[in-house]
C-alpha cells in the first residue's frame, strides 16, 4: 500500500513538473471577494501610507533595475489585471510584500541577505505569484459590515510593517466578529512557489536560487525566534516551503528534462546591493562589510564590488580624491559599464569638477537616452552650466518615464518658481509632496493650482483630478 501511495505521489510530481517546465500551471476558478477596482484602490491607498511612513529608495538606477527585472517575469506570466510597480524600502527588516494591485515592496534588510540576481528574481516571482493568484482578494469576506477593502488594507499594512494604518481597521473588523488570518496559508505559499518555479524555468533562470533563499529564511527563522521578521510572519514555515521546492527540483531531475540555464551576470545586482548598503543609516557597518569582503577576496567580482562600495563611502565622507581613485580601479575592471561613468560623474560634480562630470554624462545620455539615472544628473549639470531650458526638458522627460519619481517634480517646481511662475511651481511641488506621502501639503499646493488662471489648463485639470482621487482614497 505504501508503495502504491508513493507511486501516486511520484506520478503527481512528474505531472506537475511537466507543467512547471512549460511555465504554466492551471489555476482553479475562484470567486473573488474584491473587484479589480477595489484592489487598485487598496494598493494606491497603501502606497501613500508606505511613502508617508517609510523611506522608499527611488533613485532612477535602482528603480529602473528592479522594475526591469519585474517586467521580465511578467512577460512570462502573461496578461495581467494590474500595472505592476516594484519598490525598494530602506529598512533593516527582513521583509518583502506584494500588496493588492501589483505593488511589490522589497526591504533592504532582505536584499542584503541575497547572494545573486537569481535569488532576488526568485523572491520577486513568488511575490508576483501572490498578486496573480489574488490571494488577499480570496481571503477577504464581503459578508461583514467592515468590508473586504478594510480587511485587505489591514492585512497588507500589517505585512508591510505599518501597524498604524492597520490598528483602526482591525478594531472595527474584530468588533464585527470577523476572523482575521495574518499570514498566507500553506496552499497560498505552495501555489506561489509553484508559479515562481515555472516562471524561473521559462526564463531559463535556475530555480535552485529559490532553494538558496529558503535556506536563508530557515536559518533566520531558527536564530530569530524571539522576534520573527515580518516576512516570516506573513510567509510562514520556510521549512515546509523548502521541502516543497526541493521536491519540485527532484521531480524535474527524475523527469530528465534538461534546461539550458543562463549564466547570470550579477553586476547590476551587486552594484545595487552596494548602493543600498551605503544608503543605509550605518556607514561604519557598511565600511566593515566592504573591508572584510576585500580582505577575504573570495573572487574577483566580490573584490571589485567591495572596492566600489568603499568608493561610494569615501564620496559620502567628501573624500573625493580617494573615491575617484577607487572608482577608476572599478571602471578598469568593467570598461563597458556606462553606469560606472555616471557614478564617477556624480563624484566629479560633487567635488566641483563640473566639466569632467558634464563630459561623462553627455556621453552616456547620448548613447542611451532611456538611462534616467544619467539623464537626472545630466539635467543637474546642464542647470549648473546655465542651460536651464535643456535641463527643464530633461526633468520633464524623467517624470514622464518615471511618473512617481518625486525628485523630478521637485526640480521642475524649483525651476518654475525661479522663472516667475509660482502657480506652475505649485503644481509640480504638489506632485512632489504627493509622491513623498505628504498628503496635507500636496492638497494645499494642488488646491492653489486648481483656482490659479495663470496655470495652463491641462495642469489645472490634472490638479483637480488628483484632488478628487486623494479624497476618494481618504474615504475608503
Amino acid at each position: 500500500m505504501k508503495k502504491y501511495y508513493g507511486f501516486i505521489r511520484l506520478f503527481f510530481s512528474l505531472f506537475l513538473c511537466t507543467a512547471l517546465v512549460a511555465g504554466q500551471v492551471v489555476q482553479p476558478a475562484t470567486a473573488f471577494a474584491l473587484t479589480i477596482g477595489e484592489e487598485r484602490d487598496i494598493g494606491e491607498k497603501l502606497l501613500y501610507s508606505v511613502r508617508a511612513h517609510f523611506q522608499i529608495i527611488d533613485e532612477p538606477d535602482i528603480s529602473q533595475y528592479v522594475n526591469d527585472l519585474g517586467q521580465k517575469i511578467l512577460s512570462i506570466a502573461g496578461p495581467q489585471y494590474f500595472k505592476y510597480h516594484f519598490f525598494v524600502v530602506q529598512s533593516d527588516e527582513f521583509n518583502a510584500f506584494a500588496a493588492p494591485s501589483g505593488l511589490v515592496f522589497f526591504y533592504t534588510g532582505l536584499i542584503e541577505t541575497m547572494k545573486s540576481e537569481d535569488e532576488l528574481l526568485s523572491v520577486m516571482a513568488h511575490e508576483i505569484a501572490h498578486v496573480v493568484s489574488r490571494h488577499i482578494a480570496i481571503r477577504s469576506d464581503k459578508s461583514g459590515k467592515v468590508g473586504a477593502v478594510s480587511m485587505a488594507l489591514a492585512l497588507a499594512s500589517l505585512a508591510i510593517g505599518d501597524p498604524a494604518l492597520a490598528t483602526g481597521l482591525f478594531t472595527g473588523f474584530q468588533a464585527a466578529g470577523q476572523a482575521v488570518e495574518l499570514h498566507f496559508s500553506r496552499y497560498d505559499e505552495e501555489e506561489a512557489d509553484r508559479l515562481a518555479f515555472g516562471w524561473m524555468n521559462a526564463m531559463r533562470r535556475n530555480p535552485k536560487a529559490m532553494e538558496g533563499m529558503l535556506k536563508t529564511m530557515r536559518r533566520i527563522s531558527r536564530y530569530r525566534r524571539d522576534r520573527m521578521p515580518p516576512y516570516l510572519l506573513t510567509h510562514p514555515n520556510p521549512e515546509a516551503r523548502l521541502g516543497y521546492v526541493q521536491s519540485l527540483l527532484e521531480s524535474q531531475r527524475i523527469q530528465g528534462k534538461k534546461i539550458d540555464y543562463i549564466k547570470t551576470d550579477n553586476f547590476d545586482f551587486l552594484r545595487m546591493k552596494c548602493r543600498l548598503l551605503v544608503a543605509g543609516n550605518d556607514p561604519q557597518k557598511a565600511r566593515a562589510y566592504f573591508t572584510n569582503s576585500l580582505a577575504l577576496g573570495k573572487n574577483r567580482e566580490e573584490s571589485v564590488m567591495a572596492t566600489y562600495g568603499l568608493a561610494l563611502l569615501d564620496a559620502q565622507d567628501l573624500n573625493f580624491s580617494e573615491a575617484l581613485k577607487k572608482m577608476e580601479q572599478v571602471r578598469l575592471q568593467y570598461p563597458d559599464r556606462d553606469i560606472l561613468k555616471v557614478d564617477a560623474a556624480v563624484m566629479f560634480m560633487d567635488s566641483g569638477d563640473l566639466d569632467r562630470a558634464y563630459g561623462l554624462l553627455s556621453q552616456v545620455t547620448h548613447r542611451d537616452p532611456n538611462d534616467m539615472y544619467a539623464a537626472f544628473y545630466f539635467a543637474r549639470a546642464l542647470e549648473k552650466k546655465g542651460e536651464i531650458s535643456a535641463a527643464q526638458h530633461l526633468y520633464a522627460l524623467i517624470v514622464k518615464n518615471l511618473p512617481e519619481y518625486s525628485k523630478g517634480y521637485y526640480e521642475l517646481g524649483r525651476i518654475e518658481v525661479q522663472q516667475g511662475r509660482p502657480g506652475t511651481s505649485a503644481f509640480y511641488l504638489g506632485k512632489y509632496y504627493l509622491y513623498e506621502g505628504k498628503m496635507k501639503l500636496a492638497k494645499e499646493d494642488l488646491t492653489k493650482v486648481e483656482h490659479d488662471r495663470s496655470v495652463p489648463d491641462v495642469l489645472r485639470k490634472e490638479a483637480k483630478a488628483l484632488l478628487k482621487r486623494i479624497e476618494e482614497l481618504e474615504n475608503l
